[in-house]
């Protein structure tokens, strides 16, 4: 059985950053012959890493300190007035948690996802063996949030579940649903289901200062950093 003692780490050659144009990036991959279980995985997102699919990683740039790993606290959390008003236009939506796995009718939904809005994205173009990778495979408690409006699949968000919170993976929806807010949304409900568990934390990925993508995440507050192995809540003012 693996730990953080025996874990190998592996690292990219630099490569072309996703977030910031003109940047190189270098990322550290846990060996993917570890055996990575709910325990470990817990510890290794606590240390800023994520996963996709079967690899957790972390980003590992010479230069640049760009990504910050950002957690949020639900017990403390509060919406505002935009964030309320997304729940109440919502509230028609029956939103259910079901085993992270394939499906033609999930894949259709994020493919349409993929090429209506992140055309220009390295996850286009979209494919079964794309969704499946990094969405389904590698999955230790993993899960699907399915939001669905007069029975209609309309959008869908890849949870995992940790000793110490969930960590929202990725989230789709149908496109043409644009003004329902459906991203924040699948937060808010994330939120109410870590309080629901009990659980302290809402792991959010990466946030990045420069990266107007990113901006969504500071909206959720208190939200913590995690900066130099401490994570500490973020002024913001």
């Amino acid at each position: 059985m693996s730990n953080l003692r025996t874990l190998v780490f592996f690292a990219t050659p630099p490569h072309d950053c996703s977030y910031l144009p003109d940047r190189e990036a270098t990322t550290m991959f846990v060996d993917p012959r570890a055996h990575i279980d709910k325990r470990l995985y817990s510890q290794l997102t606590a240390l800023g890493f994520r996963r996709s699919g079967s690899h957790y990683y972390r980003p590992h740039c010479e230069n640049c300190n760009a990504c910050v790993p950002v957690r949020l606290r639900v017990a403390d959390f509060q919406p505002d007035r935009n964030q309320r008003r997304v729940l109440r236009k919502n509230q028609d939506l029956e939103c259910t948690m079901v085993p992270a796995r394939f499906s033609e009718h999930y894949y259709r939904l994020y493919a349409h996802y993929i090429e209506q809005r992140h055309k220009d994205g390295d996850m286009y173009p979209p494919s079964r063996e794309q969704f499946t990778s990094f969405l389904v495979d590698g999955a230790t408690d993993s899960w699907f949030m399915e939001m669905r409006l007069d029975q209609e699949l309309v959008g869908l968000a890849a949870i995992d579940l940790l000793d110490d919170g969930l960590s929202a993976i990725y989230t789709v929806f149908k496109p043409t649903l644009e003004h329902r807010s459906l991203g924040t949304f699948a937060i808010l409900w994330q939120i109410e289901e870590a309080k629901r568990r009990q659980l302290p934390h809402l792991y959010l990925g990466y946030w990045i200062r420069e990266c107007r993508k990113m901006n969504y995440k500071t909206r959720f507050r208190p939200i913590e950093a995690l900066h130099d192995g401490h994570w500490r809540v973020m002024d913001l003012n």
